[in-house]
């Protein structure tokens, strides 16, 4: 499946291609390329199958999810981008890396989903349910377990561009609830190991998704404060050191 995709910056400027999460959506990438990264790079980021404004249709396990992010590289002309990846999009750049290491020029995992312990993956998957609705955008980002580490700011306008507005003034998110059942499962499963590109690695230690023996494996590693949505947890941070990482690796290569 070709990807609905949304870009910003130079579109000659270097590629870097930002995969969200479960139940995110290509625009989770937006403040950090309009303030940031589309100043220095073309930045590409796709709704995931299942998400936004890409298909719905199953299957959802991970060897479809990389098929699409390839035959969607090949539609845009891309051969080797560089990627960022959040939490199950992390994931998904390993699975890139272990099938097609090729396609990678360098990665950015940001606290990523290496691996969720079955159980967690179980339950978490079992809230997924139910609809996805709620009173509101505001009354949503207030209910989330990490509400008091995070920008409230930057998590409304960002989960704006992620739901629909129904009859009833209620908001409901732009996924399919299959989807996000099936990779929370496909996240209980063994991950690859850590590309062969040049990968950095950035967590949230006080969330704990990222935990000790992931880190062992990655030599280039930053720990941020706050919560997993680092976007709204540690914007600079992320911001910064990925902009670093990208653009050193880009000198040391030149």
């Amino acid at each position: 499946m070709r990807l609905h995709v949304v870009e910003w910056g130079d579109p000659e400027a270097p590629p870097v291609v930002c995969v969200h999460g479960v139940a995110g959506h290509a625009g989770r990438f937006r403040q950090l390329a309009e303030e940031r990264w589309a100043s220095r790079f073309r930045v590409i980021a796709p709704d995931l199958r299942g998400h936004g404004r890409s298909g719905w249709e199953p299957p959802y396990d991970f060897g479809t999810h990389v098929a699409d992010l390839i035959e969607t590289l090949d539609a845009l002309g891309l051969d080797r981008p560089d990627w960022v990846g959040h939490s199950f999009g992390g994931r998904l750049i390993l699975e890139l890396a272990a099938r097609h290491p090729e396609r990678i020029g360098r990665a950015v995992l940001l606290d990523p989903a290496i691996h969720v312990l079955p159980d967690v993956a179980h339950w978490v998957a079992s809230t997924e349910l139910e609809e996805p609705v709620w009173e509101s955008v505001e009354a949503w980002v207030a209910a989330r377990e990490d509400a008091d580490g995070i920008d409230a700011v930057r998590a409304i306008a960002d989960v704006q561009e992620q739901v629909e507005t129904l009859p009833d003034g209620r908001v409901r998110r732009l996924t399919s609830q299959e989807a996000v059942g099936s990779i929370y499962r496909e996240l209980a499963t063994e991950p690859p190991p850590p590309p062969a590109a040049p990968t950095l690695l950035l967590h949230a230690p006080a969330y704990g998704l990222v935990r000790d023996e992931h880190v062992a494996l990655y030599e280039n590693v930053i720990a941020v404060p706050g919560m997993h949505m680092v976007m709204w947890a540690a914007f600079d941070e992320t911001a910064d050191a990925v902009e670093r990482f990208l653009s050193e690796d880009a000198r040391a290569e030149g």
